[in-house]
């Protein structure tokens, strides 16, 4: 039997499907559950992703759309923004509340207002421009902080491998 959470992620692949979005593809895993999406992300133009196809996936929970799904690179990502095991990190993806830390707006994280496509549109601007004040990789923002070429490279070569593994 269908709950809210698989209709409404149903009608987003179904709209996603009949309307693609420029920067990603998306689709299931394994087309018996609604909870698990593939996802491939194209590197922005004019940025140091440009070329890149990066693998990812979405997982989302029956509570969704009142919880935010997580969402982890499975192709090599070396971006301020993710953690070394591929896992995002960023506002709209956090709970929803108050930031116990005071670093995020209660209106930046998680609405369920947000759909796949908010959520894959914020991950392309995050590639764009990281948020390198409150990294989820370290050693990442240090490199875009202060070794701009050293990070590039870095990039780079996910973005070559990222182009070997399609």
């Amino acid at each position: 039997m269908d709950n809210q959470s698989s209709l409404l992620l149903k009608k987003q692949l179904r709209d996603l499907t009949k309307h693609p979005v420029e920067g990603f593809s998306a689709g299931l895993v394994d087309d018996s559950n609604i909870y698990e999406w593939q996802i491939v992300i194209v590197g922005p133009p004019e940025t140091p992703y440009e070329g890149g196809y990066f693998k990812a996936i979405l997982t989302f929970t029956p509570e969704y759309p009142n919880k935010p799904p997580k969402m982890k690179f499975i192709s090599e990502m070396w971006h301020p923004n993710v953690y070394t095991n591929g896992e995002v990190c960023i506002s709209i993806l956090h709970a929803p509340g108050e930031d116990i830390y005071g670093y995020e707006q209660a209106s930046e994280r998680w609405l369920p207002v947000h759909t796949v496509e908010s959520i894959l549109v914020s991950v392309i601007s995050m590639l764009s421009s990281p948020n390198d004040e409150s990294p989820a990789n370290i050693d990442a923002a240090r490199e875009w902080r202060t070794q701009k070429d050293v990070f590039k490279k870095k990039v780079a070569r996910t973005v070559r491998k990222s182009q070997d593994s399609l």
